[in-house]
């Protein structure tokens, strides 16, 4: 039997930090952010008897799922609650979570106690490899809940004087979706999905099916915030002219039908804040580019063009829109960055076509506290770049991508065989590239988190100094 324990210190009350950890989102938030983890039911409770069931890649075998339940053996609120483990990888897994308030600040001891599979075997296997096999995989990810947990609760603190908000979100299990929900959720806000598929019995979710017109009015009612991230995926297939038509009829669809619902209800939302891209601003070269810059040309810039104007009828209606100008949004679990992983990791990495067109990105954490920043500053409207403020040059990213890996970054991809493997999106979304800053997200006094390139990828990827 092995014993591992950890200590955070969150720049919050008892009360507070405890409230945090009951909220049904903090199971998600407190995932490490390099896991592929399926969460298939999490009880909106802490006390003896709830569960949270998730679904993860096997270790070396990421083919092969793995569940594992945690069922809550202990609660005494703020200062105590535990989980064990029946079901999952290990034998045995108990882990207690012990709050201590001193100071204004509390102290969240983590101790767990486990046992390695394979009994005597697994223990034999664990000390040859110097006994930080597990141990190290355990430490790493409560480094990671320790930074999520001060970040969300600091980011929380913000706005603590405001009201809380009733949310509706569409597109709430993509990339961006999925941890915003779970961090508005931890905030106390009263957060509901928009779903196509019929909703789950007891859930906070709402049904719709754009593609027919099909949303019931009545629902939306009584809403102070509506956020809508779908639409289908720019670059997840090669540009047919199918394909094109569809991500251009699924944003017009989407957008303008709850634009137009929200526009004639009777109690409107204060806010309705929307998807948009930096495809707004086309090819620019070394062109500096901010929000008063001038829309480019090609296939991405009409789409997003048209997409922000979908909003109108609402912005006509005295509704605040916001409109999120996402850059790359890096993930290890999706997106460009968790496409890249393999190959990198493999020591095939390095610049694409020649590596001087710019990446604009920004950290998944910022997305998310940016997106709250202007959900809760009342001030803020229109269009917002949602970049960090250093972009890279493609050649600067494979470099710092294999720097922080360990991994060389010099097998460079011809601009034609992008081409050959992606077809027409390969040029707007890897050969061609803008230098986008985030200008009016600064100026509205949103802080980075992840300023640079490699801080943002070591928390990403769990590779810290």
């Amino acid at each position: 039997m092995y014993k591992y324990t950890h200590e955070t210190v969150v720049d919050a009350g008892i009360d507070s930090t405890f409230e945090w950890f009951e909220h049904e989102g903090s199971f998600r938030r407190l995932m490490p952010p390099w896991e592929v983890a399926e969460e298939v039911r999490a009880d909106d409770s802490l006390e003896v008897g709830s569960q949270r069931v998730f679904r993860f890649p096997a270790p070396g075998a990421p083919f092969l799922k793995m569940t594992w339940v945690a069922e809550h053996t202990a609660y005494d609120p703020p200062h105590h609650f535990s989980d064990t483990m029946v079901k999952g990888p290990f034998w045995s897994w108990n882990h207690d979570h012990n709050l201590v308030e001193s100071g204004g600040k509390t102290t969240v001891r983590d101790e767990v106690t486990y046992q390695v599979p394979f009994g005597p075997l697994g223990n034999l296997a664990d000390r040859i490899l110097g006994g930080m096999l597990v141990r190290g995989r355990i430490s790493k990810m409560f480094k990671a809940r320790e930074l999520r947990l001060q970040r969300d609760m600091k980011e929380h603190s913000r706005f603590a004087h405001e009201g809380r908000k009733r949310i509706l979100v569409a597109g709430s299990s993509g990339l961006i979706g999925t941890q915003l929900v779970a961090f508005l959720d931890t905030g106390g806000h009263d957060v509901w999905r928009l779903v196509r598929r019929p909703v789950k019995e007891g859930a906070k979710e709402l049904s719709w099916a754009p593609d027919k017109g099909v949303l019931e009015s009545s629902d939306l009612e009584g809403f102070d915030v509506v956020i809508h991230l779908g639409g289908a995926g720019i670059g997840d297939k090669r540009w047919s002219k199918k394909r094109k038509q569809l991500i251009v009829d699924s944003r017009r669809e989407s957008t303008m039908l709850l634009s137009e619902t929200l526009s004639k209800l009777d109690k409107k939302p204060e806010s309705f804040i929307v998807a948009s891209a930096i495809g707004y601003y086309g090819n620019r070269g070394d062109e500096d580019l901010d929000e008063t810059s001038a829309p480019g040309s090609g296939f991405l810039t009409d789409t997003v063009i048209d997409w922000e104007s979908f909003t109108d009828p609402a912005r006509d209606a005295g509704i605040r829109v916001i409109n999120l100008r996402n850059g790359i949004v890096l993930s290890a679990t999706g997106g460009a960055l968790g496409r890249m992983l393999l190959p990198w990791k493999m020591g095939g990495g390095g610049p694409l076509a020649g590596g001087k067109q710019w990446m604009s990105w920004i950290s998944l954490d910022d997305e998310v506290y940016a997106i709250h920043h202007l959900m809760m500053t009342s001030s803020c409207s229109g269009a917002y770049n949602m970049t960090a403020p250093e972009p890279v040059t493609q050649r600067v990213f494979s470099k710092t991508l294999g720097s922080v890996l360990r991994r060389p970054a010099i097998a460079p991809i011809p601009g034609f065989t992008m081409k050959i493997l992606f077809g027409e999106l390969a040029g707007p979304l890897l050969i061609e590239g803008q230098k986008v800053r985030p200008k009016r997200l600064q100026d509205s006094g949103y802080e980075f988190l992840h300023k640079d390139l490699e801080s943002a990828l070591r928390d990403s990827l769990g590779i810290w100094r």
